[in-house]
């Protein structure tokens, strides 16, 4: 037997599941039996689209790397294997970083896999209501500096928001939730360094608005959660996350669709874009933790 730890971006949590050692169980098996979302186009070694990142938990072991020629020729063209790499795994066992999902052979090992998962942005994106088509939080945004505001207040409110409800699941010992919430906190950072970075030269902190121009006096990413409840379940407080990311998204689009500046326009479109792949994000977390509940 072997455990096999998933971890992703794609993932609300890393995952460990056990898998049987075989001659036909690749790591992408396991990875579609578990319902884990490593990419994947050909399954045949021929795309590089199942590309993972092994990491050996037991380095006294040895182990029988088993490199295709196809894999070898997918790997070097994405340019994560030398031929030192190569020749160390055929002649000593030594394993490589990269391997693709569709060759590796589960063995009687404990491993960690890491992919990034996929980037691509949805085709489609969330539903939205009728009244996104109007909404402006609460006035007109008349020029890029005061979107630029609008956007940072929006992820710099979340992160708080995110903080504090995980602070409050720590205080009343749902540590489980906590993690989550802060795990949630740290992404809203990310998202709001990528604000900060597309203003560029503008200062957005001169163009925060006040918090009696949104509904209900919060921004959108906020979410409807009582803070300290110690029965909150990961599953609902994802649910919470995404309704929060839904409404983040109609802000963005309704900017997007009842602005007359071309550049507002433009901006806040990508912001509609980044939005969709953060919507789409967590549906697959819930999917996944619903999966394993039933499980």
């Amino acid at each position: 037997m072997a455990n096999i730890t998933f971890s992703s971006p794609s993932l609300a949590k890393d995952v460990t599941v056990y898998a049987v050692a075989g001659d036909r169980g690749t790591i992408l098996a396991v990875a579609k039996e578990h319902k884990i979302p490593i990419p994947f186009d050909c399954q045949d070694g021929e795309c590089g689209s199942c590309l993972i990142e092994v990491k050996q938990l037991d380095a006294q072991r040895t182990h029988a790397i088993s490199l295709t020629e196809k894999e070898k020729e997918q790997l070097r063209q994405l340019g994560k294997i030398t031929a030192e790499e190569i020749k160390n795994a055929e002649t000593s066992d030594v394993a490589p970083r990269f391997r693709l999902a569709c060759q590796y052979i589960v063995r009687d090992e404990d491993i960690i896999v890491s992919f990034v998962g996929d980037e691509t942005i949805p085709a489609k994106g969330p539903a939205v209501t009728k009244a996104a088509r109007v909404y402006k939080g609460g006035t007109e945004i008349r020029s890029l500096d005061e979107f630029f505001g609008y956007a940072v207040k929006v992820e710099e409110d979340a992160a708080i928001h995110y903080d504090q409800l995980s602070k409050s699941m720590t205080d009343v010992g749902n540590t489980e939730v906590a993690e989550l919430f802060a795990k949630l906190a740290e992404f809203s950072r990310l998202h709001l360094a990528e604000a900060q970075k597309r203003a560029g030269t503008i200062d957005p902190s001169l163009h925060i608005p006040a918090d009696y121009v949104w509904p209900d006096y919060v921004t959108p990413e906020r979410t409807a959660l009582w803070a300290g409840d110690p029965t909150l379940s990961r599953l609902d407080a994802l649910k919470a996350a995404l309704q929060g990311e839904k409404r983040g998204y109609e802000f963005y689009y309704a900017v997007a669709h009842v602005s007359k500046d071309p550049a507002i326009v433009a901006e806040a479109k990508e912001f509609v874009k980044e939005e969709a792949e953060h919507v789409a994000q967590l549906e697959k977390w819930i999917a996944r933790e619903e999966y394993a509940r039933k499980g």
